[in-house]
């Protein structure tokens, strides 16, 4: 597949943006971005170019056009279009969402103490969604007296909410509506909310108490340091109200109790550089804990800690459950009689059950190579269950209830996969690659059973790496139309990543960034010398901050690969870490550096995609991104795709495709989506030669 097998019979030019150079000078240095005024978002000479790469992709995939449907009717007749969730119980209802064939977006229902119910719609988006190209739901909260809904709604793709507030005995709006709330809770009267709100750089800095039917809300916290993001949440326990203040190293919880909505708020431990710590709510005996999951004293796997919500000081924390060096403790749930563990070994995070009662421990064992499990809706303190997903590449999502009293796991409900679908006819397989220093980096990898490996097969390496977050071997029934077809799929679960615990994330960021980009390229080299592939039939794949991994690993090992998907990639590392306006900026110097201090700024250049395009043969490049993206601007892939142009050797196809309706996660609907992923599919598939 190159540029002219892959157009139209006219063979389009790509377009070519215009050259407007702008200069900044750090540390002694002078920096030009020729680009630079892409930027301009309401400029129509921006959108004319915008729309001018979107019309070169569709016409260079016009000839395709006839799989691409296929493809999405492929992938559309797995799908149960008529489904619903497994219910949840929360007070006198049962609270579930379902989804109904042609409709884009989930209906959100209740019942009354039985499942056999009359059934009750609290919120159906896609009546709200009528006549916009864009809507996502954030918050949905209901009141104590479970007669008022409070909920939040995005309709640009900016990720900028607002807040809604709907009587469910009449269905009707209340006047309350406030506009950039990134976090809500109620309070026990049920007629109180504490709500944060974000600033014109999108940071969640300000907590409020909003009284309904009022129209001067009461501010009661200022976050001034722009390292830090607020968040307020309900206990499970029902008894208090949290805040936390969190950098990506350093956290500050605080709390009152949530029926007294005026008393004044408390400090469970004051920020401390580098103490990162979160906290759920218990009660033993009629007496109030905090389970403290901490890091404090540089135990970067982190321990767990009781503490009385009465005296909260570090000499009354008793420690529960000791710092390993090898097992990451990622997430505590406590409820009335047991609470549970989400832990992390080798890559592979597992659930832990403890009863308080007689401190008895029980871990429930999963059988796969690769599995990913995470817990559900459980807003029940009381509950003598845990509800959980399990699933892995062949297994699809799966939900389960687990009974404390027995050990007992329920299945619940299993995704419905439609058509002849049969796990036996694939494996799953758990890999190790050598990186540079000696590390081993784990590779998931998922293919047809009778896949050879003699280097003829094509396969799709995926990646991230970044802000501690987890690559996980999730299910997709999408993927099934490239694994049937013979491409193998792999995650590299590089450095950057929470893949292996804390001190993994460390090793990936900072001056140590680049560890992220050649652990990959030791994935792709191994993979290859083991005949899983060949560089001639190997596609990569990252998106956000995985799109950054991409960019800089086709700077430094073009030849390595066939073919790259960068979404929404993070590209312009040092022109965007210098400016902070920008959303997220600032509180990402902690993941990124400072440019502004000289050190991270000559360590940023020595990796920052759209710095280090050069003139280079660059493989076959798929670029998204969409236009009202709030994590990573537009602007960002666009200059880079113009300067790719400018710059690289050779013919090699390079397509740039913008949602000019939709953010950071493309399409709102599943339909939407799911053409977006018919695209994405074409593109690998056809250049594999495998489109058929």
């Amino acid at each position: 597949m190159d540029r002219v097998t892959a157009g139209t019979p006219a063979d389009p030019r790509p377009p070519r943006a215009r050259k407007d150079p702008r200069e900044t000078f750090i540390h002694g240095e002078r920096l030009i971005d020729e680009y630079h005024w892409l930027r301009r978002k309401e400029d129509a000479e921006v959108h004319a170019h915008l729309e001018a790469e979107n019309a070169y992709a569709d016409a260079v995939m016009s000839p395709t056009l006839a799989f691409q449907e296929r493809l999405y009717a492929e992938m559309l007749g797995r799908i149960k279009e008529d489904d619903d969730t497994v219910p949840y119980r929360r007070g006198g209802y049962f609270y579930y969402s379902r989804t109904e064939k042609g409709k884009q977006y989930p209906i959100h229902c209740r019942k009354r103490e039985s499942l056999t119910a009359p059934e009750e719609v609290t919120l159906d988006l896609n009546a709200l969604a009528a006549g916009l190209p864009f809507m996502a739901l954030g918050m949905y909260t209901v009141s104590d007296d479970e007669q008022l809904l409070a909920y939040t709604t995005d309709t640009t793709g900016f990720r900028e909410y607002t807040l809604h507030v709907k009587d469910l005995r009449t269905g009707a709006l209340l006047e309350d509506r406030v506009a950039r709330v990134s976090s809500v809770a109620w309070a026990a009267d049920s007629a109180t909310l504490f709500l944060v709100t974000e600033d014109d750089a999108k940071r969640a800095y300000r907590l409020w108490k909003h009284r309904l039917g009022e129209r001067d809300d009461t501010l009661l916290w200022e976050e001034e340091d722009e390292l830090f993001r607020l968040g307020v949440w309900r206990s499970r326990s029902r008894t208090l109200i949290l805040a936390a203040s969190r950098s990506f190293t350093t956290t500050e919880h605080r709390y009152l109790p949530a029926d007294r909505v005026d008393a004044p708020w408390r400090t469970i431990a004051a920020r401390e550089k580098d103490h990162e710590y979160e906290v759920d709510h218990g009660m033993e005996g009629g007496t109030g804990r905090f389970y403290i999951r901490t890091n404090a004293g540089g135990r970067r796997n982190f321990r767990l800690v009781v503490a009385p919500d009465d005296d909260t000081r570090v000499e009354r924390w008793t420690e529960l459950i000791p710092h390993r060096d090898d097992v990451m403790l990622e997430d505590v749930d406590v409820f009335a009689d047991h609470y549970v563990v989400l832990e992390r070994e080798e890559g592979l995070n597992r659930l832990r059950v403890v009863t308080l009662a007689d401190g008895v421990s029980r871990h429930v064992q999963f059988p796969e190579a690769a599995y990913d499990i995470e817990g559900e809706a459980n807003p029940e303190f009381t509950a003598g269950t845990y509800r959980f997903a399990y699933q892995s590449f062949i297994t699809p999502h799966t939900v389960y209830d687990y009974h404390v009293s027995t050990g007992n796991l329920e299945l619940l409900k299993r995704q419905e996969v439609l058509g002849e679908y049969d796990a036996n006819r694939y494996r799953v397989e758990r890999l190790h690659a050598s990186a540079a220093d000696g590390v081993r980096v784990p590779i998931s990898l998922v293919c047809r059973k009778d896949t050879p490996r003699d280097g003829s097969s094509p396969l799709l390496l995926a990646g991230y790496g970044a802000y501690g977050i987890v690559a996980s071997p999730v299910f997709s029934s999408n993927r099934l139309s490239l694994l049937d077809r013979g491409v193998a799929f792999a995650i590299a679960h590089v450095r950057g990543g929470g893949d292996m615990g804390k001190r993994w994330h460390d090793d990936g960021r900072m001056l140590k960034k680049k560890n992220t980009f050649t652990d990959f390229v030791a994935c792709a080299e191994h993979l290859i010398a083991r005949g899983y592939t060949a560089p001639s039939r190997l596609v990569i794949e990252g998106g956000s901050a995985g799109g950054l991994l991409m960019g800089a690993v086709l700077n430094m090992r073009p030849e390595l690969f066939h073919a790259a998907i960068l979404r929404v990639p993070f590209v312009d590392v040092i022109n965007t870490m210098l400016d902070e306006s920008l959303p997220l900026t600032v509180g990402e110097f902690e993941e990124w550096g400072n440019p502004k201090i000289r050190e991270a700024f000559e360590y940023m250049k020595s990796y920052c995609p759209y710095t280090n395009i050069g003139p280079r043969r660059y493989p076959m490049i798929f670029v998204r991104t969409a236009l009202n993206d709030s994590q990573v601007m537009y602007w960002e892939p666009a200059k880079w795709v113009a300067r790719m142009r400018d710059r690289k050797i050779g013919d090699q196809l390079l397509l740039f495709k913008i949602n000019m309706a939709a953010g950071h996660g493309g399409a709102s609907g599943r339909y939407d989506f799911l053409r977006e992923i018919a695209l994405d599919h074409t593109f690998t598939l056809t250049a594999l030669g495998r489109a058929s």
